[in-house]
């Protein structure tokens, strides 16, 4: 007999829950914190919802990267990666490997290298402006916030120009298939990794000042970075650097245009030539509305507990990162936009040795590029009822399938 006393769990992976997931996240928190459920694709996974939980997993050793310890690896990570033989990147591997390989990419990403890479960036989102700016609209999704991280990181890797708009369809077919069949994805995926393994061999004849060539110097010192893994890790550099600062463009934009007291102190602070508001901004649209939904696979690699539930030995563990950053618990006000918000350790890039490589760049784009819509063109504004705006189906992500602005 069915008790009724337990209410019944919200239905999860719906187009009505991809709008709004935070009150079934607010009930996940309160009711059942670790909830088992069956993912769309099939898969059944623990989700974690509240903050303390969340942090804890995030850090646990004990759960696994690596889809080897699940039944069914298949049905698991990017869609593609396993048959094109790119598996062997920072999101599916645990120490030692995991730290040979991030040591190698993360002098790619040191503050110094970010912040001489800041003119590019400008220059690309004005540039991109320059495009739309006279028309009085623009699609934000399509025309700012998608270009401006594939032109970024085509750049940092050392994509030449001629071959930049051949990544953008790639990236774009790999976008709209998000939420459907997987073989749009794995299509581009397979195209992705072609080029890249072409590219590399061809920078081992010319090296530049570029991510690539300084990955391929890495494994000429001896620090052993096979063909297979430098692929790999170039495709997922591309892969996490384009999608996620599309969506804190994009959800930063939308978040702002919502929030009309919020985005009014923006704007006076920035007039007055101030940067605080801006860089503390950044971070609480990151909590309040950002870009990963849900931190990438993890698998129990022996039994543990969570939160006071029990998991079995290969069972995946999806840590939900936008429950979260809104726990009350955790944050004052966390359904409230506060752009000033000073205690915000968040964790919208991910806690422990997964921490996302690329938070600085994504950071710097999110900070130029949101500075200059909003100087550029200040009477921003939605064209369209919020409620018609459709979120793009899918996982991990989190983000707008467009984004229609007039000013």
């Amino acid at each position: 007999m069915h008790d009724r006393s337990v209410p019944e769990p919200p239905d999860l992976f719906s187009w009505e829950f991809a709008a709004d997931p935070y009150p079934a996240y607010a009930w996940l928190r309160e009711h059942a914190p670790v909830h088992r459920t069956r993912l769309p694709s099939g898969v059944d996974a623990w989700l974690v919802t509240r903050y303390a939980d969340a942090r804890q997993a995030l850090a646990d050793q004990r759960l696994s990267k690596n889809p080897v310890h699940h039944a069914e690896p298949g049905k698991t990570g990017i869609p593609g990666e396993r048959s094109a033989g790119l598996m062997t990147h920072l999101l599916n591997i645990d120490p030692p490997d995991h730290t040979r390989l991030r040591r190698l990419v993360s002098k790619a990403f040191t503050p110094r290298r970010i912040a001489e890479f800041a003119p590019r960036v400008q220059e690309l989102t004005d540039r991109l402006i320059d495009g739309f700016e006279k028309r009085g609209s623009a699609d934000l999704i399509h025309e700012f916030a998608f270009p401006l991280p594939i032109y970024a990181i085509c750049d940092l890797l050392g994509v030449p120009p001629e071959d930049q708009d051949d990544f953008r369809d790639w990236a774009g077919m790999m976008i709209r298939h998000g939420g459907g069949p997987r073989g749009g994805v794995a299509r581009s995926v397979k195209k992705i990794r072609g080029y890249l393994a072409e590219l590399i061999h061809r920078k081992r004849e010319h090296l530049g000042d570029d991510l690539i060539s300084g990955l391929i110097r890495a494994s000429d010192h001896g620090d052993h970075l096979t063909e297979n893994e430098a692929t790999a890790m170039c495709f997922v550099l591309l892969f996490a650097g384009f999608e996620t600062t599309i969506n804190l463009l994009g959800n930063g934009a939308y978040t702002l245009l919502r929030n009309p007291g919020q985005l009014a102190r923006l704007r006076a602070s920035l007039a007055a030539g101030e940067t605080g508001l801006l860089e503390t901004g950044i971070e609480e649209l990151i909590r309040y509305e950002g870009p990963v939904e849900l931190a990438t696979w993890r698998y129990a690699t022996t039994g543990l507990t969570i939160g006071g539930q029990d998991i079995p030995a290969g069972d995946p563990v999806l840590v939900v990162l936008a429950a979260a950053d809104r726990d009350p618990a955790r944050f004052d006000g966390p359904d409230t936009l506060d752009l000033a918000r000073r205690d915000n350790q968040h964790l919208g890039y991910g806690h422990g040795i997964h921490y996302c490589l690329g938070a600085p760049l994504a950071r710097l784009e999110g900070q130029i590029g949101l500075r200059t819509l909003l100087t550029r063109l200040p009477d921003l504004q939605l064209a369209v009822d919020p409620s018609d705006l459709r979120w793009r189906g899918g996982l991990i992500m989190r983000g707008l399938r467009e984004l229609p602005v007039r000013f």
